[in-house]
């Protein structure tokens, strides 16, 4: 090739490498946005780094941690072998959670042209667990047929969800919620998510005179305590590196508490590679299969698993409010961060990124998985420059590479997870700095919303008492508005919820 040939073909290169730019640039309004092509990049990267621990994460928390987690465990001492199962919906969940992710995040970037990212909403994933996988356990009925069940619960929800994005209803109800509430859901989801991290991890433990207590290092063996302190350390290394802005903080950490944990423990993790082939087999024998199961319709609404029609309604009620609120604090916190509010004080592109949302859930749902929502960790993005719908293209291709990770999630144990756990926990409780604390009428229904979630280990039950105590205030001091009338339905719902139905 002679060099005049050379330099046609590199101005041509370049040319081509600057249209594409600018077409990129118009389709995601990267300049008008004050942001460039890197900085999509960067913030994109970061983005999925801070949620990355998702991927590890979320089929512990659905599934109990699989074969050889904590729920199989306790089915056994129960005299019930369900360990086989709850591997097949582990691997199920796995491959869900990541199409999920990749499905969800596409359209925040197609769709709302937003840096957000989507993947199984934490607390929800837990919810899902103890509604559905745990209760089918000791409740005599088969495993998979609950997760189905299960399936089918969140697949209507995400129905719902998706007529109150199109119609608009959804964007009214969260704004005539209390400000008070708004503010303390994200909160005690967080709180409830730390407990489950700090309970997974051992370093808080049941005790029979004071209901918990903290690890007993004191009398108790090596091997009992050592992972809660591999736990503590890598919640310590989140924090320092959060610090230092060391990008892919928790996923770091998560990597070198799996280390920590296998010398402490003076064993060797094995790593199987053919089992990426069985958690595709079992994604599509036992996962993505569930809603074309007549019989798993009939069990949501009729069945064992949930407990009748009742009982199914107010499930599809709990995770459309569960998920509603989480979504909303999540786009106003991340978008005020961001720069990104409009005249009225509401994120850009709210009711398209309320509309991605929904959609997300319905997906998951038909891929197995538990309900997905926006996550907080995309304000990590956001900080790193993210301005546009580009840095969520680049997460989603991040998320769908990890669909060759299960041999890896299958080595990281509890207790390295679930630093990350209690780190979100940390993340979602300053909401709660934002309640008016000298206002006893918000004071108190917030409290009550926060601390009832982890008390009485239900997301669903801490919105519902505080919902309640909330109208019930408002009325006896003279304060109900006209707005109140949207939280008394819900109020009124909860009522009938705590009467006719154990959860």
């Amino acid at each position: 090739m002679d060099a005049a040939n050379f330099y046609i073909i590199k101005i041509s290169s370049c040319l081509f490498v600057e249209r594409e730019s600018l077409i990129m640039d118009k389709f995601f309004k990267i300049s008008e946005r004050g942001s460039s092509v890197r900085a999509e990049i960067m913030g994109g990267l970061t983005t999925f780094f801070a949620m990355a621990y998702i991927v590890f994460v979320n089929p512990n928390q659905v599934a109990g941690e699989g074969a050889s987690g904590w729920l199989a465990g306790a089915a056994a001492e129960a005299g019930i072998d369900v360990s086989a199962q709850l591997g097949q919906i582990w691997n199920s969940v796995f491959v869900a959670s990541i199409l999920g992710a990749v499905i969800g995040t596409l359209l925040m970037a197609f769709l709302a042209n937003m840096p957000f990212a989507q993947a199984c909403g934490m607390g929800l994933n837990a919810f899902f667990c103890t509604c559905f996988v745990a209760a089918s356990v000791f409740g005599g009925v088969d495993v998979i047929e609950g997760y189905h069940a299960g399936m089918v619960i969140i697949f209507v929800s995400g129905l719902v969800f998706l007529v109150l994005s199109l119609t608009g209803a959804r964007e009214y109800v969260a704004k005539a919620m209390p400000e008070c509430l708004k503010k303390a859901i994200p909160a005690g989801i967080g709180l409830f998510i730390a407990m489950i991290g700090l309970k997974n991890a051992g370093l808080i433990q049941a005790n029979p005179y004071t209901f918990v207590q903290f690890v007993d290092i004191h009398g108790g063996q090596w091997a009992d305590y050592c992972p809660a302190i591999a736990a503590f350390i890598g919640l310590l290394l989140i924090a320092i590196f959060e610090k230092y802005n060391v990008k892919g903080s928790v996923i770091i950490a998560i990597l070198v508490t799996s280390v920590i944990y296998y010398i402490f423990m003076g064993t060797v993790p094995s790593f199987d590679v053919s089992a990426i082939g069985q958690t595709f087999k079992d994604f599509g024998e036992v996962g993505i299969v569930g809603l074309l199961d007549g019989k798993a319709w009939s069990d949501a609404f009729t069945g064992a698993p949930i407990g009748g029609l009742f009982n199914a309604v107010m499930l599809v009620i709990t995770f459309c409010l569960v998920d509603m609120f989480d979504t909303i604090g999540t786009l106003y916190g991340t978008a005020a961060q961001a720069d990104m509010l409009d005249e009225n004080g509401d994120p850009i592109n709210v009711n398209k990124s309320m509309l991605c949302d929904s959609i997300a859930t319905v997906c998951g749902a038909a891929l197995g998985t538990s309900t997905c929502t926006t996550f907080v960790e995309s304000s990590s993005g956001v900080a790193a420059g993210a301005r546009t719908g580009l840095a969520s293209v680049v997460t989603s291709i991040c998320f769908a590479l990890c669909l060759f990770l299960s041999p890896l999630a299958s080595i990281v144990p509890s207790a390295a997870t679930a630093p990350a756990l209690i780190y979100v926990g940390v993340l979602m409780m300053k909401s709660f700095a934002q309640v008016d604390m000298n206002d006893i009428t918000s004071a108190l229904p917030a409290f009550l919303a926060l601390i009832m979630m982890p008390l009485t280990y239900s997301i669903a039950n801490g919105i519902g008492i505080g919902a309640i105590a909330y109208v019930i205030i408002r009325i006896f001091t003279g304060k109900y508005e006209k707005k109140d009338v949207v939280i008394s339905i819900i109020a009124a719902l909860f009522v009938l919820k705590f009467i006719f139905v154990t959860m």
